[in-house]
């Protein structure tokens, strides 16, 4: 699948664009920040041990539609990933999988915590997913004792669900974990933006 410009979005502070598989300044950068023990198990995936693994974790995982490599505008440098998925096992255990929902899914290094850049991202891709996918819903979910990303996902307006229990989180092994289950509708989300 051909990527175009119009796979590139912006936000004040951020650019939004494809990971390029093959640049090694991408595989670089994110292993600068996925190598960090305190980013990756947060979200779910084992920590980076060489820019050989992040290049390959570019090819075969970041490279999926409607992924997006988080750029910040003043550097050029990619710090995060956001993007819209289609539905975990946690999220649709029965794998329905309906066309028109997806999940968000979000990491940043580090030295960017705190700075609201990630739901700067969530908010342009909500923008996305309901404006340009025509999706009718869009969910999350984060670990029961996360609570930086529950602070995102309060701020893009996701509503918790449910807890899901006892989640397997394949990437990191034989690792098990509660799970909050969120969701915000498109109609919800049109009524949030002014």
């Amino acid at each position: 699948m051909g990527m175009t410009e119009a796979t590139i979005m912006s936000t004040e502070r951020l650019l939004l664009r494809p990971w390029r598989v093959g640049d090694m300044d991408d595989a670089r950068a994110l292993y600068r920040y996925a190598s960090n023990p305190n980013v990756g198990p947060a979200a779910a995936w084992a920590v980076h041990t060489s820019v050989e693994d992040s290049q390959q974790v570019i090819r075969n995982v970041l490279n999926a539609p409607e992924t997006y490599a988080v750029v910040l505008r003043e550097t050029g440098e990619p710090i995060g990933s956001i993007g819209l998925s289609p539905l975990s096992d946690a999220i649709d255990p029965g794998r329905r999988e309906p066309a028109d929902e997806r999940e968000i899914g979000y990491w940043i290094g580090e030295p960017y915590w705190g700075r609201g850049l990630i739901p700067e991202a969530g908010r342009e891709m909500l923008r996305h997913g309901f404006g340009d996918l025509h999706l009718s819903a869009i969910w999350g979910r984060h670990d029961v004792d996360n609570a930086k990303s529950a602070r995102v996902m309060d701020k893009l307006g996701l509503e918790p669900v449910r807890t899901a229990r006892h989640v397997h989180l394949e990437l990191l092994g034989d690792v098990y974990r509660d799970e909050i289950i969120r969701r915000i509708a498109a109609g919800q989300w049109r009524g949030s933006v002014r």
